[in-house]
């Protein structure tokens, strides 16, 4: 975990800018997003600096959105607006919240990034209700182009911290291994191949 957060405490100044190139793609996902979590309690994990949180609160009755680095929590906390969106330093393998209090858990572009990915799914689980839904768009990095390989290559030489490379379907089925029901999968169109995943639990 200490690699990661190193990574983004360095680059939380400058990640809005970077993600500009992708903002049609989250438009696309913030209109996908914002009917589930309609007058839902949500925790957000891996918010970085809250842009999606941001986005969505006005749908949401409340939202904790939390991300490892508290330099990425310092950017997201100067221009929240709104009093339903609370932010705080939180590691996602060790969430402090009691089991089954939230109605939706995001965690978008985070699991191909942290290491043990389905310890991840298996704290989100605990925390979400069991009529809850899990939204987890990822950056599927194995189906890149060549610029895209080459993009991931600089990246990785940066210290980004890429622990998973998957296809579409690759991380689709990660998730139904993991004890998900993927209820509505959408490929987007980014600097890097998004898949948008909407999942339930799966019944034991």
């Amino acid at each position: 975990m200490k690699e990661r957060k190193n990574f983004w405490d360095r680059n939380a100044g400058r990640y809005d800018r970077f993600m500009r190139k992708d903002r049609a793609a989250y438009d696309e996902m913030y209109e996908l997003i914002r009917p589930v979590v309609k007058a839902k309690t949500v925790l957000e994990l891996a918010t970085g600096t809250g842009l999606i949180a941001k986005h969505i609160v006005n749908a949401a009755t409340h939202i904790e959105a939390t991300d490892a680095s508290p330099e990425m929590i310092l950017e997201a906390k100067q221009d929240n607006q709104s009093a339903k969106l609370h932010f705080s330093v939180q590691d996602m393998f060790r969430l402090p919240y009691a089991d089954k209090s939230f109605d939706v858990v995001i965690v978008s572009n985070a699991l191909h990034i942290v290491p043990q990915p389905e310890k991840a799914l298996a704290e989100i689980r605990r925390v979400l209700k069991d009529d809850g839904v899990l939204i987890a768009p990822t950056f599927t990095h194995a189906e890149n182009s060549f610029s895209g390989k080459v993009r991931a290559f600089f990246m990785k030489l940066a210290g980004f911290p890429l622990h998973s490379r998957w296809t579409s379907e690759e991380y689709l089925r990660f998730l139904r291994q993991n004890g998900w029901t993927v209820r509505k999968g959408a490929d987007l169109k980014a600097s890097f191949p998004l898949t948008y995943a909407e999942c339930v639990k799966s019944e034991v």
